[in-house]
């Protein structure tokens, strides 16, 4: 049975304060709209969304919302906030969904086992892609996408056509795009000793190919014969 989310309308006005004293008193605001109805103000209890967002499906799991003079309706948690100095939940919006229409929606990606790369070449595995965004009905979203990558090889790329596909779910990434790869723990980030020979390397290079420096016109010798001459006093005849 889906879990049941119970939710009181919030009255008043909408700001800071009123937020604050919806939070002093043990919830928290939250705003539900979507499927043709009206946005409306609520207020939730905490705990409770919390542990939708930390469960196998997270903030893809659908449940059903119950407001006061209401029909109940089936939601998702679309956006959330948290006080970072306490970590605590601030804000949710939740949205009203329809089990028939497709939906958008981003999956965690779990990678299982270890690359053949990492085993026997000493690689190590790198995954670019921890979410891919997919479509699909309601009903058909998973909890993860999960591909074997044990026989993945040293610099051996998984690409999200090499994802499982299926007839109930769409890709909206591009097919080529990476999701991990295998490579050698050198390709990382050079150490300190390698920058700075690398470093020395580049100043010689630049060095050698500086343009030498014009030679001024004439030679310095003549020029300084020719001044000599100069001052001498013209020979009597």
């Amino acid at each position: 049975m889906p879990e049941v989310v119970v939710a009181k309308p919030r009255e008043g006005k909408f700001n800071k304060n009123a937020a604050r004293r919806v939070r002093v008193a043990g919830k928290i605001p939250a705003v539900l709209y979507g499927a043709g109805h009206d946005a409306v103000a609520i207020e939730v209890d905490p705990k409770q969304i919390s542990r939708i967002l930390f469960s196998e499906t997270g903030h893809n799991t659908i449940f059903d919302v119950e407001v006061a003079g209401q029909a109940a309706a089936k939601a998702m948690i679309v956006d959330w906030q948290r006080e970072p100095l306490k970590d605590q939940l601030i804000h949710i919006d939740l949205k009203r969904i329809a089990l028939d229409k497709a939906l958008r929606v981003k999956v965690r990606v779990k990678l299982l086992g270890i690359p053949l790369g990492v085993r026997t070449s000493g690689g190590i595995l790198d995954q670019v892609l921890r979410e891919v965004e997919i479509e699909c009905l309601p009903a058909d979203i998973p909890s993860h996408i999960g591909v074997d990558v044990s026989n993945l090889e040293m610099h051996g790329v998984l690409r999200v056509g090499g994802l499982p596909h299926s007839d109930k779910i769409k890709y909206l990434k591009a097919e080529d795009a990476t999701v991990a790869h295998v490579v050698s723990i050198r390709e990382e980030a050079p150490t300190a000793a390698e920058a700075e020979i690398a470093a020395a390397a580049a100043a010689a290079a630049a060095a050698t190919t500086a343009e030498p420096e014009v030679a001024k016109k004439g030679k310095p010798e003549e020029a300084a014969k020719t001044a000599e001459a100069a001052k001498k006093p013209a020979a009597k005849k």
